[in-house]
Order: C-alpha cells, then structure tokens, then sequence
C-alpha cells in the first residue's frame, strides 16, 4: 500500500496565522486544502513534506464570488462546486461552468479549491487554462502585505509558481469587459480524467460585430497552461467567420510544445488543439449573439 513519509500535521484559523507558520517553519511544510493532487503525490514519493498545514478553516475567510464593476474576485477556498453553481460567473464566465463540469467527479469538486488549482501548476490543469484564457491575476499574501502577479508571471514551470515559501494564495481576480463571452472544451480519455489536450476562448466583439479582443488558453500542450498572443493579433478587427477560426486553429495547433505520453504522441495533439480552439472560438461568438453551439 502506498503511504506518505511521516509529516506533522496542523490546522490554522487565519491567512495570517497560515503565513506565520509557514514563515517558521520555510520549505519544509506545505498547505492543504483538497488535497486531491498533494495527497497522491506524497504518496507516490515524488513530493515530500514534513509538515501538513489545513486550511479548510480559511473558507469563511476566502471562500467567495464577488461581482464588481469591471471585475469578478474569487477567494482562492472557493469550492469547485460553489463556482460549478455560481449563476453570476456563469452568466461573465460561461468559460467557468463549462470547465467544472468536466473536472473530476462531485467528490473531487466539493473539496477541491480555485486557488489548489493554478497552485499545482499541473500543465493539464482545468483551471489554470480558464484562468489564462480570462487574463487572471493572482494576489499572494504574504509577511509583508500582498502582491498582485499575472498569470502568465504565476506559472513558472511545471509544478512551480510564483508563490514563496511564506505566501499564500488568496483571491483570483477576473477583468469584465463588455460584449464578450467564452467556451471551453476538452478531450479526455474518460470522464472527469486529466486532459488530452483542452483549450478556453474569450472573445469581445465591437459595435460593428468585429472582433475587438481575443484569448485562447490551452493545457497539456507543453511545460505551462499556454496563451497564445498570436492568435489575439490574427483576429482583431476581423469579423468572425470559419476561415477565420481556422486560421486560429492553425496557430493554436502549431504553437506550444506536446510531449508523447500514455494520453498520445505529440503529432496528435497538435490535432485536438487546433479543432478544439476553431470550436471554442465559434461558441464563444455564438453566445454573444445568445445563441448556444
């Protein structure tokens, strides 16, 4: 049977006294809220920790969707389940509801967190893709006050972030912008399993029905979740069409760095990237008219 190496446990009460204890006890501890990517990996051996750090008692605190004027705030404790049933994202982000509910299963998403999400930094990671394709950035809390850092500065390479030893991530921040919406979509082997290949558009049209704004975020297709800046410049100020949505999916096919693996070799997943972002695109543009694809 496979069992972690030994580790001290403690539950805390407060961002506060979590960035405290981490600040005491440096490298050697890690948080832990859902748990379902740390726990596994601790047992495996790849990651090992001598000190475990609950925060579930943090959801109070940092557990919440906020609606603002030109911005949705999401406390990082947010609940995979509590953002699947969030009416108000759903309605900014439909991006949101179409990537809950393909993650994992309900026992996954009513422990697993936002901010556990971009924090493994897993390259095939569900959110960490939504999170780019919306321009997200990340605020950090730590000894000295917070930060705010992009997601593009967040990511640092698989399974590292900007986070320090004695940070802790608090809220997801989320630009609104006018006349825009999103999609998202995903090959997988089965249900609720890590993707294939996934992608996340986000488009704004202007008064003229030409595209004013475009991101597309893709996952499993290199070391990091990738936007694709790209693909933002062959689209601008064009008005959305099939041949349009293919030329993204050409840029989006070649871009990134696949590895060959059990899910696939690198050649193929270059194939799902570029059709799942030409149907990502043509869905988000779609919901803008309110129609649904």
């Amino acid at each position: 049977m496979q069992v972690p190496a030994p580790f001290e446990y403690q539950r805390v009460g407060s961002v506060g006294e979590a960035v405290a204890l981490l600040d005491q006890l440096g490298d050697t501890a890690r948080l832990v809220a859902g748990g379902h990517s740390l726990i596994p990996m601790m047992k495996l051996r790849p990651a090992n920790f001598g000190y475990l750090i609950d925060i579930n008692d943090l959801h109070d605190e940092l557990g919440y969707v906020r609606v603002e004027p030109g911005l949705i705030r999401i406390g990082a404790m947010t609940r995979h389940r509590e953002l699947l049933e969030s009416d108000e994202l759903a309605a900014a982000f439909p991006v949101f509801r179409d990537a809950e509910r393909v993650i994992a299963d309900p026992v996954v998403r009513n422990r697993g967190t936002l901010g556990g999400s971009p924090c493994q930094a897993d390259p095939s990671e569900d959110l960490s893709a939504v999170c780019t394709t919306l321009d997200a950035s990340c605020v950090i809390q730590g000894m000295d006050g917070e930060r705010v850092v992009s997601m593009e500065d967040f990511h640092r390479g698989p399974f590292e972030t900007a986070v320090g030893d004695a940070e802790i991530l608090t809220e997801v921040r989320f630009p609104v912008r006018p006349n825009g919406s999103s999609a998202y979509e995903k090959v997988e082997r089965r249900a609720g399993d890590w993707a294939v290949v996934s992608a996340g558009a986000a488009v704004w049209l202007n008064g003229d029905g030409l595209i004013a704004d475009a991101r597309v975020g893709l996952a499993a297709v290199g070391p990091n979740t990738a936007g694709i800046p790209g693909i933002a410049d062959a689209l601008r100020g064009r008005r959305p069409t099939e041949e349009l949505y293919g030329r993204a999916g050409d840029l989006a096919g070649e871009a990134g760095s696949p590895v060959t693996d059990r899910r696939g070799s690198a050649e193929y997943k270059r194939h799902p990237a570029r059709e799942l972002t030409v149907r990502v695109l043509r869905r988000a543009v779609a919901r803008i008219d309110g129609q649904e694809v």
